[in-house]
């Protein structure tokens, strides 16, 4: 089922893995959306219903996601310079114990602590948005248009990088799947489970730092993940790079740090698609090619760092500030417009980044990860684009 139209660019190599994807054993439909793009083990942006398990249609982050939360700051407080200022610290924000968060939502409390409340790298982030115009006359229930809100999209971190390691050396966990029955597919199934719900709860103490150093409240609107197994009778449904929705559920789909997101309605017609939409806008430009297309210069590194609406991005990184470019990314709204010109959604706003934050140097430093070894392995696993993660 291919969910886009010929005004979106889908790249050979996608369609190709997509063949490849629909022939594993025990695959009874695939589903393909207009922010498609190759992947390591398989096309981002679909969702494949099959009766067996295969763990590298998910990837390493497991249960990433996006969250949207409100903010009780009205814009005319917002002063952005200030606001550039605080987020940049947002991890060094001491607002929850770690163990007591992860009791909380059910988890093992050794699993991972030191690595909650953190972004990662890669195509995460936290996003102040406004609301640029709304588009659909119900989106003032669902949406202040004028709120300000954060977007954060993160995943399980070294969790979820662990149980992926894991699976990947059991005998043909990725050329035949894995049987959801054995122990082998139970096991990874518990683990997967773990990992949503680890990669949901970072989602969130993620924004409460966030909010605190903005010195306000943040209120969760919607939380989706977009990398997970979704049981059915008929099987399981593998997302990928795709958000995973229920009639009226209220999504998000996020553009570049440098163009609109947009919040959509998902209508029943998404039933028949898997329970599924897009969650960004794609990846056009793998990361080593956007360092020959942006950031040749000095000026033009710098003129990354800010967007038409006045937003800045916080990224001490030079390399992922090109590999992250919004010339990397596919047109958003061309996305949206395909998803709601054939009846999946409707669209209810589009949103304007006024802050996007990725990197600080001078920030904490990232102890979620094991042997060096592991670790360079693990940065290649984690190379596709910001809708992927």
């Amino acid at each position: 089922m291919h969910c886009y139209s010929s005004h979106s660019w889908i790249e050979g190599a996608a369609l190709e893995q997509l063949r490849t994807v629909a022939g594993l054993p025990g695959v009874t439909a695939v589903a393909a959306f207009p922010d498609l793009h190759p992947g390591k083990y398989g096309p981002t942006g679909i969702a494949v219903l099959s009766e067996r398990l295969y763990p590298q249609l998910i990837g390493n982050d497991i249960g990433c996601g996006m969250s949207l939360f409100a903010l009780d700051m009205p814009p005319r407080k917002l002063r952005l310079d200030k606001a550039v200022e605080r987020l940049r610290e947002i991890e060094a924000q001491h607002v929850f114990d770690p163990v007591a968060a992860l009791a909380a939502a059910g988890l093992p409390t050794d699993l991972f602590p030191q690595a909650l409340g953190t972004i990662g790298g890669g195509n995460h982030f936290c996003e102040l948005q406004a609301v640029d115009h709304v588009i659909d006359a119900c989106a003032p229930q669902a949406i202040d248009r004028q709120g300000l809100y954060l977007l954060v999209h993160s995943g399980s971190r070294g969790l979820g990088a662990r149980v992926f390691g894991q699976v990947l050396d059991l005998p043909g966990a990725v050329t035949t799947g894995l049987d959801p029955e054995s122990a082998a597919g139970k096991e990874w199934l518990g683990w997967h489970d773990a990992c949503v719900a680890w990669a949901s709860l970072n989602r969130r103490l993620i924004a409460e730092r966030a909010a605190a150093a903005l010195r306000c409240e943040a209120r969760l609107v919607t939380d989706v993940p977009h990398n997970l197994v979704r049981a059915r009778n008929d099987g399981f449904v593998h997302h990928k790079g795709c958000a995973a929705v229920r009639t009226g559920d209220i999504a998000p789909i996020a553009g570049s740090r440098a163009s609109l997101s947009y919040l959509v309605r998902a209508l029943p017609e998404t039933d028949a698609m898997l329970g599924g939409i897009s969650h960004g806008a794609g990846r056009k430009y793998d990361r080593a090619t956007m360092h020959g297309r942006a950031g040749r210069n000095r000026s033009e590194r710098d003129a990354l760092l800010r967007n038409a609406w006045g937003g800045q991005l916080i990224c001490d990184d030079r390399n992922l500030v090109i590999e992250e470019a919004a010339s990397a990314y596919k047109d958003a709204g061309q996305v949206v417009r395909d998803l709601a010109d054939i009846g999946l959604v409707e669209t209810l706003a589009a949103m304007k980044p006024l802050v996007t934050y990725k990197k600080a140097i001078e920030g904490p430093p990232d102890r979620t990860r094991g042997k060096p070894g592991r670790e360079r392995r693990e940065r290649r696993e984690r190379g596709g684009g910001r809708e992927h993660g």
